[in-house]
């Protein structure tokens, strides 16, 4: 049990345990929920109060950090506007660089071209010069030929152009030709003979190079007008017959010719190394065959090299058969006293065989005498003979 008293009339009384137990809780419970509404307002205010200092706080910090950042960004959008300005003036100046380059280069191209333009016009004007000149020359020539073949008489054609030829390699036989032949073919034992032969050889007596030459020209009033292949059989039959390695024909024939007024024309194709050309390439072919013979003259030694050598392999080839001849004679001789001394030895073999034998005769007597005296003793000498037996008895 226990004593309570009453807080507003002073009045005591008492309650057992169980209520005082219920009061208890029933003060507790109104206390606790009176505490826990006084601390939840304290507690929100102070919440609203940290809440509201927080925000405050957090407000200014992201004001501080917005300008901070929009501060920032001015700068580096400032920094590169100052790069970009930078740029911008070395963009100019580059381009300013360059525009003064392309002019440069402009200026220089245009210069290359007008020297270009210059020199090719020099050179246009050169060629034109020359080709004026090389027109002009061929003018002369033509006219001196036409001129040429209206002074001279059908007879005197071919002997003019041969004299022309001739006149034109004596010019420079002192000088370029100085261990030539250049002669006229009076050789006519084979029935044809052709104008002139052209020879070289070397010091050793090699031929480098040979030519047959014909010349052949004829009036423009000639009735019957001749060609040049007319004269090529004739020609290579001539080359041949004098052993020369080139034929060549000058001709003043078919004037009116495209093809053998070119120049030097080959026609090998008909007949084996012959060429037809116009009298202003008279030297010139010689020339021409002559650089490109002395290009094979080492072959050519080497082939004279091989001949002698052949040469020298058939003196030998004899000098051996000769030797083999000589030998196989005194062979014969030789077994012939050979043959005739294994006769004589043969019989002197024969000879000693029977000395040989007549020797083993006396050799098996010797033998047998050799036994019989080894077969003798006293007692077979004193048998039969008391007197002998007796002085024998009497030495014992």
């Amino acid at each position: 049990m226990a004593e309570l008293k009453c807080p507003h009339c002073g009045q005591a009384f008492t309650v057992d345990d169980a209520e005082l137990g219920s009061i208890i809780s029933q003060i507790r419970d109104a206390q606790f929920e009176q505490d826990v509404k006084s601390r939840l307002h304290e507690l929100t205010g102070h919440m609203q109060e940290k809440h509201a200092l927080e925000m405050s706080s957090l407000e200014s910090k992201l004001r501080m950090q917005i300008q901070s950042d929009h501060e920032k960004e001015l700068k580096r959008l400032g920094d590169n506007l100052r790069q970009a300005e930078d740029k911008a003036k070395d963009y100019a100046i580059q381009i300013e660089h360059m525009e003064d380059r392309n002019k440069l280069a402009i200026m220089e191209a245009v210069k290359t071209v007008e020297d270009e333009k210059r020199d090719l016009e020099h050179k246009l004007a050169e060629e034109k010069s020359k080709e004026e000149l090389l027109l002009k020359q061929k003018d002369d020539q033509i006219a001196y030929y036409k001129d040429l073949k209206t002074r001279m008489s059908t007879k005197m054609i071919g002997e003019t152009l041969e004299q022309h030829c001739e006149e034109e390699f004596n010019k420079l036989r002192a000088t370029a030709f100085r261990n030539a032949y250049f002669e006229k073919d009076n050789d006519a034992r084979t029935g044809s003979k052709g104008d002139f032969i052209y020879r070289e050889c070397d010091e050793g007596g090699v031929e480098i190079i040979s030519i047959m030459f014909e010349m052949k020209n004829e009036m423009d009033t000639t009735a019957t007008k001749h060609k040049n292949e007319d004269f090529f059989k004739e020609l290579d039959k001539d080359r041949r017959e004098k052993n020369c390695e080139y034929a060549v024909l000058v001709s003043l024939l078919e004037s009116d010719s495209e093809l053998y007024n070119a120049g030097i024309v080959d026609v090998s194709y008909r007949y084996e190394k012959m060429y037809v050309v116009r009298p202003q390439c008279f030297i010139p072919i010689i020339t021409l065959l002559r650089n490109a013979a002395m290009n094979a003259l080492s072959y050519k030694q080497e082939l004279e090299l091989v001949r002698n050598q052949d040469i020298d392999v058939s003196n030998f080839e004899e000098n051996l058969l000769k030797f083999k001849n000589d030998f196989t004679r005194n062979y014969d001789i030789a077994h012939s006293h050979f043959d005739k001394a294994i006769e004589e030895i043969d019989k002197t073999i024969q000879h000693l065989e029977k000395v040989k034998k007549e020797l083993l005769g006396s050799d098996n007597q010797l033998r047998i005498a050799t036994g019989k005296v080894e077969d003798v003793s006293v007692k077979k000498l004193t048998k039969n003979n008391p007197t002998m037996q007796a002085k024998f008895e009497s030495l014992k």
